[in-house]
């Protein structure tokens, strides 16, 4: 069954330490969560009688630590810091009311449709990333193009191909209404320091997995090098330009989300992955049944929206998604909060 009470934090937690990157050191953190579920009382929770979710959106060192690539500040400056720490303590404060974590990974090579190196100009210039988007009328007039040197990895040669598959592809971000192809900085890159979990939100994870007897159960998006893969349940595009299929929905995951009693969600960033995940989670919800939007709380306070000083700033957007979310069904609520005080869960 769900415990209810609110949990301390373990001594070993140190807030000052969650903008930063550090080694969790699992044997130590494996014998404490031992003791932790001992003193405690923590049941397994394969005994839960309310199946809780916390979802765990792209929370790595790419989009969480400072000078890293893709730094979500928000308007704080702050914004994954501050959204992290509070989520380690949600973690910590609710160890034994959740019954699993799902951290999504946002997995990405040199070679993808967003990144520099896909594109190039007459001058054999790179789009500069995070200051540029491509639109279909850059493509037609050939301000960018693909770069001919990606064709030999991605498509055995078939630049051509290649290049039909740019223009499909931007025509159909159009055709949807999607924000245009932003090109970003090389991020979350496979086998780097900076797709790794947020060492202290690891440690958390790692921690409730042993103390609750509950595997984490990481979710990979983002590999495809023909699409953008904001939301972990869908690539943005998911046909070539002759209709044959290069991506899938995450049904699996879809499904799995559904079964659950409760789901929460938390991560970065609020105005894109976050907000395109809860997007497609909400379509199949409301394509199967409405009601079962009641079903997610979204953590407001451990979320932060893109801002780029000077550049570009999402915290509109964000908001403005969050708000027809909860006209949807969904909850916002704020990871301090009492979780028995939150509407329509029953523990």
């Amino acid at each position: 069954m769900n415990t209810i009470t609110q949990l301390p934090l373990p001594s070993f937690f140190d807030s000052s330490t969650v903008g930063e990157v550090w080694r969790v050191p699992y044997q130590d953190r494996a014998m404490q969560a031992k003791e932790w579920a001992k003193r405690w009382h923590l049941q397994p929770a394969a005994k839960d009688k309310t199946r809780i979710c916390l979802m765990a959106i792209d929370v790595q060192n790419t989009f969480c630590i400072p000078k890293f690539e893709l730094f979500v500040g928000g308007r704080s400056g702050t914004g994954a810091i501050d959204d992290n720490q509070r989520l380690c303590e949600f973690i910590y404060h609710n160890l034994g009311t959740i019954t699993e974590i799902a951290p999504t990974m946002d997995t990405h090579t040199a070679m993808q449709i967003f990144h520099p190196f896909f594109w190039i100009n007459d001058a054999g210039e790179h789009p500069t990333p995070a200051a540029t988007m491509i639109t279909l009328g850059d493509v037609q007039k050939g301000v960018w193009k693909v770069n001919p040197a990606v064709a030999f990895s991605l498509v055995n040669g078939n630049y051509l191909a290649l290049q039909n598959h740019a223009f499909h592809y931007v025509k159909k971000l159009e055709d949807e209404g999607k924000y245009p192809l932003t090109i970003w900085p090389y991020h979350s890159v496979l086998g780097g320091i900076g797709h790794a979990l947020v060492s202290a939100v690891e440690e958390a994870l790692f921690f409730h997995n042993l103390a609750r007897n509950s595997q984490t159960r990481f979710e990979i998006k983002g590999g495809n090098p023909l699409t953008e893969n904001y939301s972990v349940l869908r690539p943005e595009v998911l046909e070539s330009a002759d209709g044959r299929p290069i991506a899938q929905k995450n049904t699996r995951f879809i499904q799995k989300l559904l079964d659950f009693d409760a789901v929460i969600i938390a991560g970065q960033a609020k105005s894109h992955c976050v907000a395109w995940t809860i997007d497609d989670l909400l379509t199949e919800i409301q394509a199967k049944d409405p009601d079962l939007a009641k079903k997610v709380y979204l953590l407001e306070d451990c979320t932060s929206p893109v801002v780029i000083p000077g550049i570009i700033d999402f915290s509109d957007q964000a908001n403005a998604a969050f708000d027809r979310f909860a006209k949807a069904g969904m909850h916002l609520v704020k990871s301090t909060d009492a979780l028995e005080t939150w509407p329509g869960l029953s523990l």
